[in-house]
């Protein structure tokens, strides 16, 4: 025979949803996990809020401030489109094909769009000749961690790809590209930097397509001259290397190993090369002050680099540095006309500008085609496509 239940027994077994309030009474009551707070923090900011008519209506109380406020806020001039179009469609696929990496995409440049794109309203043809790609050689690892560059960083990144440099020059002949950028990331772990490797992607672009204007924007090759020469002897045209920043900030922006005085020898040593044009790009917002900025200006043209771009530097993610300030397109505006004065051949300068930014619409119609070549006198060199690019304009 079954042992009855005893009012204790029944009570243990309906604890949770039962209490003893007098003996032999039970009482059902409603429990919870963890007591409700009258207000949390967040349900009063809330209610402190504005309302939704406000929002209908627009107005908006001042003291609603949204995101973080440690930073200065993103200006509406440095805000982009979703990229489309027929030309960056293509241009994504056939690099996806052939397992080829832009410095494009990952170094999350916010034009990726307007270069890839080519020029809005023109036939299929003149877009792709204005379109812009900017190709990273030797993988897309680098060895070096920079501190405003999202690049994937690592002490031994992949081997080189023996058909990167065939698969380049195929793809950039079949686009059809007017102008081409060529970069790469820092291989330190090579014993030559990786500058054979980007000579002879060059050699076999000219090959290909020789109309193709090419640019090589390289790394410093850990200082060693004699592989700057092999790359600037390869038969390109434009000779680019980053100068980044003032050189004050150079070693906080920079890897350890990038110097300040090390991209200027570079830089000249390029030009001793032969190399028609020499080009260097410098990002603002960074804690530079104009002192700086003027200085810096003076030691380029001491070694007497032709072009220098101007732009803001953004932060990729938040284990970057942070922006100091975004720049005015009216400061932008200024500092290339303070570079024009100084006697640089060509100035590209705005929020939006990277190195490579639409480099073959700069270029070609700027430069290129005759336009402020009174400026400075060029040293002769071989017969290349920018010499044929000036006949056709004079």
């Amino acid at each position: 025979m079954a042992r009855p239940a005893t009012l204790t027994h029944y009570a243990l077994r309906s604890a949770s949803s039962s209490r003893i309030t007098a003996p032999g009474c039970l009482q059902h009551v409603r429990y919870l996990a963890t007591p409700s707070p009258s207000e949390s923090g967040f349900s009063k900011k809330l209610a402190d809020g504005p309302s939704l008519d406000e929002f209908i209506a627009g107005e908006v109380p001042e003291r609603v401030v949204l995101g973080n406020t440690t930073v200065p806020r993103l200006p509406s001039f440095l805000k982009t489109s979703i990229p489309t179009g027929s030309s960056f469609t293509k241009i994504k696929k056939d690099l996806r094909g052939l397992g080829l990496h832009t410095v494009c995409e990952e170094a999350r440049c916010p034009n990726i769009g307007d270069c890839w794109g080519g020029k809005e309203g023109a036939t299929e043809e003149e877009g792709r000749r204005a379109a812009t790609a900017t190709i990273m050689l030797m993988g897309d690892t680098c060895t070096r961690g920079c501190r405003f560059c999202s690049v994937k960083t690592s002490r031994t990144p992949p081997p080189l790809d023996p058909h990167e440099p065939e698969n380049t020059a195929e793809a950039i002949s079949r686009w059809g590209l007017g102008y081409i950028v060529l970069t790469s990331v820092d291989r330190d772990d090579l014993a030559d930097s990786g500058a054979h490797h980007f000579a002879e992607t060059i050699s076999r672009i000219k090959h290909k397509a020789p109309h193709i204007l090419v640019e090589a924007l390289t790394g410093d090759f850990a200082g060693n001259l004699d592989h700057v020469a092999l790359v600037a002897k390869s038969g390109l045209d434009v000779y680019a290397h980053n100068i980044e920043t003032v050189e004050a900030l150079t070693p906080f922006v920079r890897d350890r190993r990038a110097t300040f005085r090390q991209t200027l020898a570079v830089l000249e040593h390029a030009k001793k090369q032969g190399v028609r044009i020499t080009k260097t790009s410098i990002m603002l917002g960074v804690g530079e002050n104009r002192d700086q900025l003027m200085e810096t200006l003076r030691e380029l043209r001491k070694v007497d680099v032709d072009v220098v771009t101007f732009g803001q530097y953004m932060r990729p993610t938040k284990r970057h540095m942070k922006v100091d300030r975004y720049v005015e397109p009216a400061e932008f505006d200024e500092w290339k006309r303070i570079a024009e004065s100084m006697g640089f051949l060509y100035v590209a300068s705005g929020p939006l500008v990277r190195s490579s930014y639409k480099a073959g619409e700069f270029f070609i119609e700027n430069v290129l085609k005759g336009k402020g070549m009174e400026k400075q006198s060029l040293p002769p060199v071989n017969k290349t496509a920018t010499e044929t690019l000036l006949s056709k304009s004079s």
